[in-house]
């Protein structure tokens, strides 16, 4: 078992490097503009033919087996020692793993989607953000998310992970499926301006490239621990059913370790044994079982589990049904639409399961996030659910760029509105530690953030939520209107949500923005987008 990110010993933590017009908050890393970004490749190199519907991903990407895969492939990343030590200083999937998984989702249709200029735009995004991810880990190692071999190992083990999911559920990939699958792998990679080189052109030397980096180069890491032994164990409810803790729980309590226990058995046999991952008895049937039942769904009819339909579902907020009712707007779902019924039946079915689980077992009434009514929350609290997005028990420089980076995310903002975005929120780190760091660490711990003021508002804060407001006012009007107002505060792949029907002023947006932030008010609309898991 892996010790907590919170108990884990100090390192030098990530140089996420701060925008592009100056050093990082802690004058160590080089800025982003002047690292040299990957040229994109030409338009005629482009293999547009290798992406859209058509491709071989797209049928994976509604596979239920490909749930499965994923976990193995972000295992198998999270082994490599740069990506495990870049996950661990800068990532969210511990404190925020379904906002995590959300955006990887939206990230990939539109990287294999058909539109050419879609993908263009989101790998341009991929690579600025990843060229703020540097640092060095605890055995002071740099890492660096933009080196070529780092990113293509990430591709690898989407691929690999792919073919293993077939063979392991008794539907092996024939050569040439295999062969198109994998230049699809090659074209993702090309696209985003490594140049694909790092990748073997051929299958046959692909495998042995892969052997390689699974018997030499991977590495019992803590992100690789953490994600086997502490992420399914304590893993938050979806928004969905955040208001039935109780049940989530227990469903938790018993999926949990058998998740872990068929990734550990999927893993290849020579790292296995390196790492020194448990043998469990009959841990190989379980794993086959399983791939083997998730891969009995194909006789399914292809629009009951799309990923974006079953998403769509884990990403709905509890309030989802009073929301679209109360707006009377609709974008994807409203009060009329066929998915909004189905949720709010689904969730109906839910409080019944909930109740008579409690009948049974006589446990107390479930109250979830959802169900609180106290306007306020204590300062230990909002420094957990909203400060600490990383979950390592500290507030430091990559907290804050996890935040510019889901607003950013959100908006799907260009340069320089993003850059803007990242440097109000290096000001505004600036201001916190200079207000709050009482020890000079270089961070500001959860009792020194309690002990120090109730609240903080100062200018730094208040310009963020100034660049805030401009971004999302993308028509420049001075007024957030109700379709840029679901641009932000959506909380799955398209909702109506509650207060899109009125006019939203630059002095209103400031001030909530700042009643949430600093005076740790609750808000239906904030909770959702920094403080939901």
């Amino acid at each position: 078992m892996t010790d907590t990110a919170s108990s884990r010993p100090r390192r030098k933590r990530a140089t996420t490097s701060a925008p592009a017009d100056g050093p990082a908050p802690d004058g160590s890393s080089r800025p982003a503009a002047d690292r040299p970004a990957p040229p994109a490749p030409a338009a005629e190199e482009r293999p547009e033919s290798l992406f859209g519907r058509d491709s071989q991903f797209h049928r994976f990407f509604n596979d239920p087996r490909w749930a499965l895969a994923m976990v193995r492939a972000t295992v198998l990343e999270a082994a490599h020692p740069q990506i495990g030590a870049a996950l661990i200083d800068n990532s969210t999937f511990v404190a925020h793993p379904w906002r995590r998984l959300h955006n990887t989702l939206v990230s990939l249709q539109r990287m294999f989607g058909d539109d050419d200029y879609t993908r263009q735009r989101e790998a341009a995004r991929l690579n600025r953000m990843h060229a703020r991810l540097n640092g060095t880990d605890a055995r002071n190692r740099p890492y660096d998310a933009m080196d070529p071999q780092v990113r293509a190992w990430v591709v690898a083990t989407l691929f690999e992970s792919s073919v293993t999911m077939c063979r392991l559920s008794g539907q092996p990939l024939d050569r040439s499926t295999m062969e198109r699958l994998y230049a699809e792998f090659r074209a993702f990679h090309t696209v985003l301006g490594d140049g694909g080189g790092q990748l073997p052109p051929t299958i046959g030397e692909f495998w042995s490239y892969y052997d390689h980096m699974v018997e030499e180069e991977l590495e019992d890491t803590e992100a690789l621990r953490i994600i086997l032994y502490k992420l399914f164990d304590h893993l938050p409810a979806p928004p969905l059913l955040d208001g039935l803790p109780t049940v989530w729980a227990a469903g938790r309590t018993l999926a949990g370790p058998v998740i872990g226990t068929i990734t550990v058995a999927s893993l290849p046999e020579p790292f296995r044994r390196r790492a020194g991952l448990p043998e469990i008895p009959g841990a190989q049937t379980l794993m086959q079982s399983a791939y083997m039942a998730a891969g009995l769904a194909r006789f399914l009819p292809d629009t009951w589990l799309t990923t974006g339909s079953v998403a769509d579902l884990l990403f709905q907020s509890p309030d989802f049904s009073d929301d679209a009712g109360r707006s009377g707007r609709s974008d994807r779902s409203g009060p009329d639409d066929p998915g909004a019924a189905a949720v709010t039946a689904l969730r109906g079915r839910m409080k019944q399961a909930g109740a008579l689980f409690r009948l049974v077992t006589s446990l107390p009434e479930q109250r979830g996030p959802a169900a609180e009514t106290a306007p306020r929350r204590s300062a230990d609290e909002f420094f957990t659910a909203v400060l600490d997005q990383t979950g390592d028990g500290y507030l430091d420089w990559p907290d804050l760029a996890a935040m510019a980076r889901e607003l950013s995310s959100r908006l799907d903002l260009d340069e320089p509105e993003e850059t803007r975005l990242y440097n109000a929120c290096a000001d505004w780190w600036r201001e916190l530690q200079a207000a709050l760091d009482i020890d000079g660490d270089g961070r500001i711990s959860k009792e020194e953030y309690a002990a120090a003021v109730p609240s903080l508002a100062g200018p730094a804060l208040i310009r963020v939520a100034e660049v805030l407001f401009d971004a999302t006012d993308t028509d420049g009007n001075q007024f957030i209107d109700a379709d840029e107002y679901r641009a932000l505060f959506r909380t799955g792949f398209g909702r109506t949500v509650a207060g899109a029907d009125a006019r939203y002023s630059r002095s209103a947006f400031v001030k909530d923005f700042l009643s949430f932030m600093s005076g740790r008010h609750r808000s239906t609309a904030y909770d959702p987008l920094l403080a939901g898991a």
